[in-house]
């Protein structure tokens, strides 16, 4: 058996090829190739894999039938619910909280906070986690959190900018909040304690993010998810609001009408069950990242599932924009080892650039996220100038140096001290030589359908995060992910505490939704072995986190 050699850095036929984006490099320094036009954006966008051949079909049952998704989440919506009536003892409950959070990301702790900021004491609210608290895209988050916040902007603006992003197909209500809220999310932070990067006169950092017509993203370095969360669990902490970790949701329960009275967990290390009545249910589950639809490798946490889609389907929610996905630019496509991580949009905002293999800028850095991935992928699958690695992946250079040679030595260590870290460890400095980044599926656009207070279809069901859908519309903007929890975590906080206050009491606890579900999937003919919510995604067999990409 020949013996398997260990790369670190790039191999020589990649070394060879940087050659050239070295000696384009101080051509490129100041130029900067022009915005596709309307005309251009809507030609490129046909090879999106949104819009790429297959990959989608309708939903048979539910209140979306007729409606098309990816066909990994219709799997989902019709396969049979997890847990049968016999699984479970309904006539007692474990926990009876005023208000159940199921998620333990930035909008499931937001909401946490502000049930109890409008009165709700800590021992009535009970959030629960997948896995541990904070184990959630969250935390992942890298490039910033966009606000409204100096002279030449305006909430009008950020509303435009993300409406034109959102190609129009975005709530206006409910966007109409998330930008309205945006200056008072900030200043909430910094009173928590949160680090934002500052200038030196202590004027925030704000820089561009694509799609947006002025600077308006707040950051702290690379790190923005974690340090938000990290003031706003402390402060849920110090407040010893009751969580409960490794116990999943795995149903909804309801009265057996049109109201969410609870839920069960599951606990993942022993298999046991425990029954929750609750007043009001928020869901801040996350996003489907994990299903790696049509094969992309991903950017989310281990847990993004799909659950709460599910979930809230089968008690029967409204979903909306379900049909797309956001694949972000740059996602690390050698070394194998961090396949689908996140380059953030911050790179390209100061100063990276993307590169083909001849070394020419092919594209404006900071078109909205959508158009931007699909230059990268017409890039290596129709113009054939992308850079194929040692395993066949295919990708375009990001030129990382450009920043330190724009913005002065040592930048990229103050700026970027995470991205910079994960290139170490495979011997390639991001200050010298470029990274090979392709889209990795990122975000989950759409979900359950709210009211600007996190509403649903259903009495007694909020949602906040990335669960929820009409925000964002066909395509998010960088930094509304993190403001959409914030925003949105603390309206459902605030609007399940009133709906407590008005004295409603504790409903039946049934699984009647579940059985209607089943009829709808029989009477539909569908035939299936599926369960869901899946809960864990798989890697065993074909199923692998780095896979290849074949639909082009």
């Amino acid at each position: 058996m020949a013996e398997m050699k260990f790369i670190r850095g790039y191999p020589e036929y990649m070394r060879e090829l940087i050659k050239k984006v070295e000696q384009t490099r101080m051509k490129r320094k100041d130029y900067t190739p022009p915005a596709l036009s309307k005309e251009g954006r809507e030609e490129v966008l046909k090879l999106h894999p949104d819009f790429a051949p297959g990959g989608k079909r309708k939903i048979s049952i539910g209140p979306n039938k007729g409606e098309i998704g990816p066909t990994e989440v219709v799997d989902l919506l019709e396969a049979y619910p997890l847990i049968e009536k016999k699984d479970v003892d309904l006539s007692r409950a474990d926990y009876s909280p005023e208000i159940l959070i199921i998620g333990g990301g930035l909008a499931g702790t937001t909401a946490a906070l502000w049930a109890n900021n409008s009165g709700v004491a800590s021992k009535d609210i009970l959030l629960t986690n997948k896995l541990r608290h904070g184990d959630a895209n969250s935390i992942m988050a890298e490039g910033g959190t966009q606000a409204a916040d100096r002279s030449n902007d305006s909430l009008k603006k950020h509303y435009i900018d993300t409406m034109g992003g959102g190609h129009f197909a975005n709530k206006p209500d409910v966007l109409r909040a998330l930008v309205e809220d945006a200056p008072f999310i900030m200043d909430w932070l910094l009173k928590l304690g949160a680090i934002i990067d500052r200038e030196d006169n202590g004027d925030f950092v704000e820089k561009w993010g694509g799609g947006t017509s002025v600077r308006r993203l707040h950051s702290c370095r690379d790190y923005t998810g974690l340090e938000e969360f990290r003031v706003i669990r402390d402060e849920f902490r110090s407040r010893e609001i009751p969580c409960i970790e490794h116990y999943p949701t795995v149903e909804l329960l309801t009265d057996g009408e049109n109201r969410v009275t609870g839920t069960i967990l599951w606990n993942i290390e022993t298999g046991e069950y425990k029954i929750v009545r609750a007043k009001a249910t928020i869901l801040a589950t996350g996003g489907f990242g994990r299903l790696h639809i049509r094969g992309f490798p991903t950017t989310n946490h281990y847990g993004a599932t799909c659950d709460g889609i599910v979930l809230a389907y089968h008690a029967g929610a409204k979903l909306r924009d379900v049909d797309t996905v956001q694949y972000h630019p740059t996602g690390a496509a050698y070394p194998i080892q961090i396949v689908g991580y996140l380059l953030t949009e911050k790179l390209r905002s100061t100063g990276a650039q993307p590169v083909n293999k001849d070394g020419e800028a092919f594209v404006f850095p900071l078109e909205p996220r959508d158009v931007e991935a699909s230059t990268f992928i017409r890039e290596c699958y129709v113009r054939n100038k992308g850079i194929v690695t040692p395993t066949g992946l295919r990708g375009v250079w990001l030129d990382t140096p450009l920043i330190e040679i724009k913005n002065g030595e040592g930048y990229i260590e103050k700026a970027f001290p995470g991205m910079k870290r994960m290139f170490d460890r495979f011997n390639i400095d991001i200050r010298k030589d470029p990274v090979l980044v392709f889209p990795t599926l990122h975000y989950q656009n759409g979900g359950v359908e709210t009211t600007p207070w996190g509403k649903t279809s259903l009495e007694g069901l909020w949602v906040a995060g990335e669960v929820s859908g009409g925000v964002h519309g066909k395509n998010r903007l960088m930094g509304n992910s993190t403001l959409d929890t914030m925003v949105f975590g603390r309206r459902a906080g605030i609007s399940t505490a009133e709906y407590i206050k008005s004295g409603k009491s504790a409903g039946k606890l049934t699984l009647e939704h579940t059985k209607k579900y089943v009829n709808q999937l029989k009477e539909a003919g569908i035939k299936t072995k599926r369960r869901a919510p899946i809960l864990l995604p798989e890697y065993r067999g074909k199923a692998a986190l780095a896979r290849m990409i074949d639909i082009f």
